[in-house]
């Protein structure tokens, strides 16, 4: 029944789909990915099914949201453990964006942009934290723990990509210029898919 939850868990992440369904009752037409997911490898393996039925003990069946989430964050432990050895003791950039959840916490995400072994280049999503502010202060603090976190220096940034805003880009006083007050070859690039909306935008506005 593990290997069935840790399937569920792997093809949603992989797809990049929800979990949860707007009501996960017994009586709903659609629970949400993960238990339709459970109940369709169900269908198809009896001892899977033995274990889901309605009969069987709630404790084994491994479809509350608290197994789901630390499926999920395991998952996420090994993966950032494959990239962090995929960076190793390579130069990389980051690229940093602000924005607010649905509950108006304000939150900061991470990337991370690097060469591997092949010479690819490759960009991976690294983490997402809550801030109690957008202050540079704050920002330039969250970035060093979350590099500290995955045992990387700030000297080893080369590139820093954000938004326009004055507190990423600021010259004096924004998080640009606070890390390169730091490490002077962390060069900074104006991120180009926000650059892109904006040119969206002001296309749509002259043409509608």
């Amino acid at each position: 029944m593990l290997t069935a939850a840790i399937d569920c868990v792997r093809f949603l992440l992989r797809q990049g789909l929800s979990f949860g369904g707007h009501d996960e009752s017994s009586n709903s037409d659609n629970r949400g990915n993960y238990l339709e997911l459970l109940d369709f490898l169900a269908d198809h393996n009896e001892e899977i099914k033995t274990v889901t039925s309605a009969y069987a003990s709630s404790n084994l069946k491994l479809t509350s949201p608290k197994v789901q989430k630390e499926i999920y964050f395991a998952a996420s432990a090994q993966t950032l453990t494959y990239i962090m050895k995929d960076i190793g003791n390579s130069y990389f950039s980051h690229i940093v964006d602000e924005s607010h959840d649905i509950s108006t916490k304000e939150q900061v995400a991470i990337g991370m942009r690097y060469v591997d072994k092949l010479g690819q280049v490759i960009e991976r999503f690294i983490d997402i934290k809550h801030v109690t502010s957008t202050t540079a202060v704050t920002l330039k603090t969250t970035i060093e723990d979350i590099l500290a976190k995955h045992s990387l220096s700030i000297q080893r940034i080369r590139g820093q990509g954000y938004d326009g805003a004055s507190n990423m880009r600021g010259e004096f006083h924004g998080l640009k210029a606070l890390i390169l007050n730091d490490n002077p070859q962390a060069f900074y690039v104006h991120c180009f898919a926000h650059r892109l909306q904006l040119f969206l935008i002001a296309v749509a506005k002259n043409h509608w």
